[in-house]
């Protein structure tokens, strides 16, 4: 059983799967700032840039939990 994750094939480029991931945690990171700067949580961060760089780690660090599955 093999659990090294493969790079990803989209055509003739090859993308390694932590780049695909660190992409889709950016934007789930930016969904999850604006729905809580809409729903008024912005002031209560001191430096909302740390802020969104902690959630986009975080996102990084579980989907690539689940990064063996492709």
């Amino acid at each position: 059983m093999n659990i090294m994750p493969h790079e990803i094939a989209l055509g003739d480029v090859y993308f390694p799967p932590l780049l695909l991931v660190g992409i889709l945690a950016y934007f789930l990171a930016a969904v999850v700032t604006t729905i809580g700067t809409r729903l008024g949580w912005h002031k209560y961060i001191a430096v909302p840039a740390i802020a969104e760089l902690s959630i986009t780690i975080i996102f990084v660090g579980v989907i690539s939990q689940f990064i063996s599955i492709f």
